[in-house]
């Protein structure tokens, strides 16, 4: 595997795998530009360096060919930002005539960007023809896309194939994310927390399992803690809980005892007499909610013992929030949380954020600087965490 940090690309052209799946407003403008942030350092090394660099991302979910709502013509504004002074080009296919007399004619320190991957169904389904094609724009291949790595797509895994292991890597962004997974899980230091939170026990059963292999202690929070205290026998109301899973919430907590890994399930909770924002609610011992309420956030009491085990751990995990944060009446165990966390990555623990809502509320607390890494993939850092095998890794790697 071709190491970035210690190679040079100068004269060199590569086609680099990026996400740029970010969201538009109704003008087309990008609205939040940190995936497009995320992958700026790689491509500045490779034409700092003296490469040219095409970049392909896909965008939104197309269905049956191009749409202009899906052109990734809409983020150049927002790639210009991080390069006003380089020539920046577009190709409106990523395979047409066209782009390929674009790619083959690029100086070094010039970037083109293809048109939208997915405009073609062959990406999704890893097409051989369809990577053959992609990998002509360049000499070298860098996958730099960590939030499509668990996709065996053809940018993301076919792609590699047609690329010795001299002419294929990672780039800064992919090296990071999975150096920071596998701190996480493979560590040194303890005692190593994970805060597990979400609506649903079903969503993070392979998470739990791997989790439990590695961690001294496990918060669980979200609607996903009612399931575990139904199935200890306590009363939970109207609260989320998925009776299907109440024997598989006990195995679980025996699983976690036999490996001397401490599970914590909030002891009070902030509930709420409907699902909404302007619910009345108050705070009861999360065993004892009465018939007619639900459990929307972990309650004080959960607070400052979630913050006491934080504050007393070396390595830390979060995904997923600890209730309804969209609510600000129950907002408050989330970002207590995330204010527990950035307090112990203060103290000298490493904290990694890895989840779509975990990353949302660190950044609607201000606290991200304060944290170690804040994931950019959140499906993919989700499997790679349950001890799977990414697509987007294993063919750079084989």
């Amino acid at each position: 595997m071709l190491d970035f940090n210690n190679s040079t690309f100068r004269g060199a052209r590569v086609v680099m795998r990026v996400d740029f799946n970010v969201p538009l407003n109704p003008e087309f403008q990008v609205t939040d530009d940190t995936r497009i942030e995320a992958a700026v350092p790689t491509i500045r090394k490779i034409i700092t360096d003296g490469g040219s660099v095409v970049l392909m991302s896909h965008l939104g979910r197309p269905k049956g060919g191009p749409e202009m709502k899906y052109s990734l013509s809409h983020v150049i504004p927002a790639l210009r930002k991080y390069f006003p002074d380089t020539t920046i080009e577009f190709a409106d296919d990523c395979i047409s005539d066209e782009a390929f007399s674009k790619s083959s004619t690029l100086k070094g320190g010039e970037i083109l960007l293809l048109e939208n991957l997915r405009f073609y169904p062959e990406e999704e389904k890893g097409d051989k023809d369809f990577a053959a094609k992609l990998a002509k724009h360049g000499d070298i291949y860098i996958n730099d896309a960590f939030g499509t790595a668990h996709r065996e797509h053809a940018s993301t895994a076919t792609i590699a194939s047609f690329f010795d292991k001299n002419h294929k890597g990672f780039g800064y962004l992919m090296n990071a994310e999975v150096e920071n997974a596998t701190k996480v899980l493979h560590g040194a230091e303890s005692p190593v927390t994970a805060i597990v939170g979400g609506a649903k026990v079903s969503d993070k059963i392979q998470l739990l399992e791997k989790l439990i292999e590695t961690m001294d202690n496990i918060l669980i929070g979200g609607g996903m803690a009612y399931t575990f205290i139904a199935a200890k026998g306590g009363k939970i109301g109207k609260s989320l809980c998925e009776s299907d899973y109440l024997d598989l919430a006990l195995r679980i907590l025996d699983k976690a005892a036999k490996n001397n890994t401490e599970v914590y399930l909030p002891s009070d909770s902030v509930i709420a007499d409907k699902f909404a924002a302007d619910a009345s609610h108050k705070v009861v011992p999360s065993d004892q909610i009465p018939d007619e309420w639900m459990g929307l956030d972990i309650g004080p009491d959960a607070v400052k013992q979630y913050r006491e085990v934080l504050l007393n751990s070396k390595i830390i995990l979060w995904n997923g929030p600890m209730g309804v944060f969209e609510f600000e009446a129950f907002s408050n165990g989330t970002f207590a949380v995330a204010g527990a966390v950035a307090d112990a990555t203060d103290k000298g623990a490493f904290s990694l954020i890895g989840g779509g809502d975990s990353v949302s509320a660190i950044n609607k607390s201000g606290l991200e600087s304060r944290v170690s890494y804040v994931s950019t993939g959140g499906g993919a850092m989700l499997e790679m965490l349950e001890g799977k095998e990414l697509p987007g890794i294993a063919a750079i790697k084989s």
